[in-house]
């Protein structure tokens, strides 16, 4: 296989100077875990600006135009090439039977499932966990760090960036060796996620009265609950924060 490729390689090089202005606060009434908050609300602003020019109004159409069946098998797809990883995770994390259950999820959606467009496993009852390397590295005692907000991606930490830089590089996506296949298959995962939080997208909007700062606290608390249900369950350090 060749060195994975990324689409959105401006946006990991924004993404490191994000990262290396992390340990800069704001003064000494900024929020502790956002020290970078007027920063992270400014890129927040433009994910939400391209979210509605763009990526709203496309996944909106996609949701319109593409039959329900045909929309299950490209989520099952996407889901599918993401067990793979999610068990080398657990395998990271010395979580066997996650490990287990992945890897036989994959297995069988690949072959009984062509190729993964049939979740064939959830029907027999084999569970799906997902974790990433973010997630791993929580696992094994290393910070969250600042919350930072990333150019096209979103809600982050320090240590979450830095696991999406090894989640990118092992995306299977990534080492297909045809461009315009790799581009139509980042850009199909992209509207194919936004169109799955069109709902919960729509009902955040109209909860909301500071939607940045609830994003980011529900994000924080929940990366947080995933740690700390790690650490229950079996071997881990924690990662040196307080459960939300």
């Amino acid at each position: 296989m060749t060195t994975p490729r990324f689409v959105f390689r401006p946006a990991l090089a924004a993404t490191a100077a994000l990262v290396l202005l992390a340990g800069c606060a704001t003064g000494p009434d900024a929020n502790p875990k956002d020290p970078l908050e007027p920063l992270n609300r400014g890129v927040y602003r433009f994910n939400d600006a391209v979210d509605r020019a763009v990526l709203k109004p496309v996944a909106t159409a996609y949701v319109d135009v593409t039959p329900s069946p045909v929309r299950t098998g490209v989520n099952n797809f996407f889901g599918n090439l993401g067990d793979l990883w999610s068990a080398v995770n657990a395998g990271l994390q010395l979580r066997p039977r996650e490990t287990a259950d992945n890897l036989l999820r994959f297995s069988v959606n690949t072959v009984l499932g062509f190729g993964g467009l049939l979740d064939i496993a959830s029907e027999a009852g084999i569970q799906r966990t997902r974790i990433d390397f973010g997630q791993t590295l929580g696992r094994w005692g290393v910070p969250s760090g600042a919350y930072l907000v990333l150019p096209f991606f979103g809600p982050s930490t320090v240590r979450d960036t830095g696991g999406l830089v090894a989640d990118s590089a092992a995306d299977p996506v990534g080492h297909v060796d045809h461009v315009p296949s790799r581009n139509s298959l980042y850009a199909l995962r992209v509207v194919d996620t936004r169109a799955g939080l069109l709902r919960a997208g729509q009902i955040f909007d109209d909860a909301a009265l500071d939607p940045y700062g609830l994003m980011r606290d529900f994000y924080l608390g929940r990366r947080q609950r995933q740690i700390d249900d790690m650490i229950d369950k079996g071997i881990g350090l924690g990662d040196g924060d307080d459960a939300e």
